[in-house]
């Protein structure tokens, strides 16, 4: 199955981070009150108010409870409004 996005959504495959405490415990990102780094996979064709900015395959920064989480083919995604990314990491 795969997804397309409409209007100014963007459909985005976040990248599992753990980070690492001084005593060498692991924190999984679901306990992280962090921002979030994705990889985009899929993105709309935008609308006349609001222009898509990112492409396929740029990494981009967004709020952790932004957008909807959907599963497909047992992978889990992330479809965003384009106000809802930060920015484009390079």
């Amino acid at each position: 199955m795969t997804i397309k996005p409409l209007a100014d959504r963007v459909l985005v495959k976040n990248e599992e981070l753990q980070e690492k405490t001084a005593s060498g415990i692991f924190i999984p990102q679901t306990a992280q009150e962090k921002t979030q780094i994705g990889n985009v996979v899929a993105v709309g064709e935008g609308t006349d108010e609001v222009k898509i900015t990112v492409k396929v395959g740029d990494r981009v920064l967004h709020d952790k409870y932004s957008g909807t989480t959907v599963k497909v083919d047992g992978e889990d995604y992330l479809i965003l409004s384009m106000k809802d990314i930060l920015a484009i990491i390079e």
